[in-house]
């Protein structure tokens, strides 16, 4: 007990490792991860907005610096790996999941030129949605809604195929919402999309 408040930085380290769940918990992070390079694929464009921080590197400097700090070390290397394995990624490799990229990319193609004049937009819950028919030519009118609804058929087939492939089917819900905030954040300038009080917004 005395070495550990002689160290403080020892201490505070016990103290992360306690809070390490071994638990499958559902991964945000990697969620986030997986749903942007989904989503550069279907969009056909470098979508680069993630910022990258890894806030997990520990500086052990001062810790190996101090007397009998290896000790506790080797203890935490022993610990944290084992802990690390249970916690999941994300497969997004399934030839379901493959299916539904290729069909979406046909889909964004077709598309992409009513994103652009404002005819379709973003909803919040990961869907799209026709915001203003008025900017669609009469005759491309009943295209553009199917293209629509096979689009959102695809998307909530894809959510589900993730949660099934990554053998938690209860995570559904969860990358619904990851892909929901993706879409639009991953999406170009001039697009519209819904924000969460469902008003309609500009990017």
């Amino acid at each position: 007990m005395q070495a550990l408040k002689k160290y403080p930085v020892i201490t505070s380290l016990l103290l992360l490792t306690a809070c390490v769940t071994i638990n499958v918990y559902f991964p945000a992070a990697a969620a986030e991860s997986a749903a942007d390079k989904i989503i550069e694929e279907v969009y056909g464009e470098d979508a680069s907005l993630n910022e990258n921080t890894d806030s997990s590197t520990i500086d052990d400097q001062s810790a190996i610096s101090q007397p009998d700090a290896g000790i506790f070390v080797s203890f935490l290397q022993s610990i944290i790996p084992a802990a690390h394995a249970q916690q999941p990624d994300i497969n997004i490799s399934s030839p379901g999941i493959s299916k539904l990229k290729s069909l979406m990319k046909q889909h964004h193609q077709k598309l992409d030129p009513y994103y652009d004049n404002g005819a379709i937009g973003m909803e919040s819950n990961g869907l799209i949605t026709v915001r203003d028919s008025k900017v669609i030519p009469l005759k491309e009118r009943n295209i553009v809604k199917k293209l629509v609804a096979d689009e959102n058929r695809d998307r909530s087939q894809l959510y589900k195929e993730i949660a099934t492939a990554n053998g938690h089917p209860e995570w559904e819900k969860d990358i619904r919402k990851t892909f929901a905030r993706r879409w639009i954040a991953n999406a170009p300038g001039g697009w519209w999309f819904k924000d969460a009080s469902g008003k309609w917004q500009i990017k």
